[in-house]
């Protein structure tokens, strides 16, 4: 069974740039498709990019495309989610979710399996 845990978190100013990290521990890591997700106060937790087990297919939604970058190293066992050009809109928990054994760039919660503890982020204007 993996387990997911993220780093990275912080405070930042709008415009800046944060990193996030998802280590996972356990074996077949790199069977796992793994996506990132953020939850906003008052808000249902939405989707923000995923990554195929193969780490050759991306997908994000519409808000952070060009703006932030989904990449995974396998031997590291380590999804990384770089974001670039934040806005206050961006402040939210970010979690890093997997799902075992399916091709391609899940982008439902239903799809995972498997889910971090959550790292804050927040965007001063």
């Amino acid at each position: 069974q993996v387990q997911l845990v993220e780093s990275g978190g912080g405070l930042v100013q709008a415009g800046g740039s944060l990193g996030l990290s998802c280590a996972a521990s356990g074996r077949a890591f790199r069977s796992y498709a793994m996506g990132w997700f953020r939850q906003a106060p008052g808000k249902e937790r939405e989707f923000v990019a995923a990554i195929s087990w193969s780490d050759v297919s991306t997908y994000y939604q519409d808000s952070v495309k060009g703006r932030f970058t989904i990449s995974r190293d396998n031997a590291k066992n380590t999804v990384y989610l770089r974001m670039n050009s934040l806005k206050p809109d961006d402040t939210a928990v970010y979690y890093c979710a997997a799902r075992f054994g399916v091709r391609g760039t899940p982008t439902q919660e239903y799809e995972y399996d498997l889910w971090g503890q959550g790292t804050q982020v927040t965007v001063s204007s």
